[in-house]
């Protein structure tokens, strides 16, 4: 009985003392990223900072580039920007404090872009009468004319889903619509005097007959 209690005590010491040394480990590290032009300090903004190990993140500031996150003790940090070079940094574990704080240089990186070809139109309408004039191969024409044919036309219109403009739009009237009639039943047409006004004027003014005649002819 005396073991096992023993044993206990020195399983939550154990635990206890590792949860410790954890919490020590925890560091605040924080600091500025930059980069040299024309013989200045210059922020890097928006530059992406992840832990490797863990995940976590953030990016430094617009204005100065100052960041802060939360990390522990021989944590590998990654500095990663658009248009520069990524860095990898490691927070020392030999620290004695609880914060940490550097000043993270960037180095530009050179992106090769592709070849661009420009033409000597000196304006608009130039480009479009020699645009017109072009030479088109006739494969070139049919697959055109065989992608904006009505049926391919119709069938991207089915089959597509909705972009964000038209979910949006569809969202806003489902919502105005219930806006319309918040707080009471939702009015039918079978109950709406106007609509039966315009039933009563084309029926009068013989739109009816009109469309069975023409169905009718077809």
């Amino acid at each position: 009985m005396h073991r096992f209690l023993l044993g206990i005590f020195l399983i939550g010491t154990l635990s206890v003392l590792s949860f410790a040394q954890q919490q020590d480990s925890v560091i605040q590290f924080s600091g500025n990223v930059l980069t040299i032009e024309e013989g200045e300090l210059v922020p890097v903004p928006l530059t992406n900072i992840l832990i490797e190990e863990s995940g976590r993140g953030t990016f430094s500031g617009w204005d100065d580039g100052f960041f802060s996150l939360v990390a522990k003790m021989g944590d590998v940090v990654i500095f990663s920007a658009v248009g520069f070079e990524t860095v990898r940094f490691v927070i020392p574990d030999t620290l004695t404090t609880n914060r940490y704080t550097i000043y993270q240089l960037m180095s530009k990186d050179t992106i090769n872009l592709p070849e661009t070809v420009v033409y000597p139109w000196p304006s608009r309408a130039h480009f479009k009468i020699e645009f017109l004039a072009l030479d088109v191969a006739e494969d070139l024409q049919d697959r055109a004319e065989a992608n904006l044919a009505a049926a391919t036309m119709g069938k991207l219109r089915k089959n597509l889903p909705a972009d964000g403009v038209e979910t949006g739009s569809f969202y806003l009237r489902r919502q105005a619509d219930s806006y319309y009639s918040f707080g009471q039943t939702k009015p039918m047409n079978i109950l709406n005097p106007l609509a039966w006004a315009k039933f009563f004027k084309a029926w009068k003014d013989g739109d009816f007959k009109k469309k069975n005649s023409t169905e009718d002819s077809r």
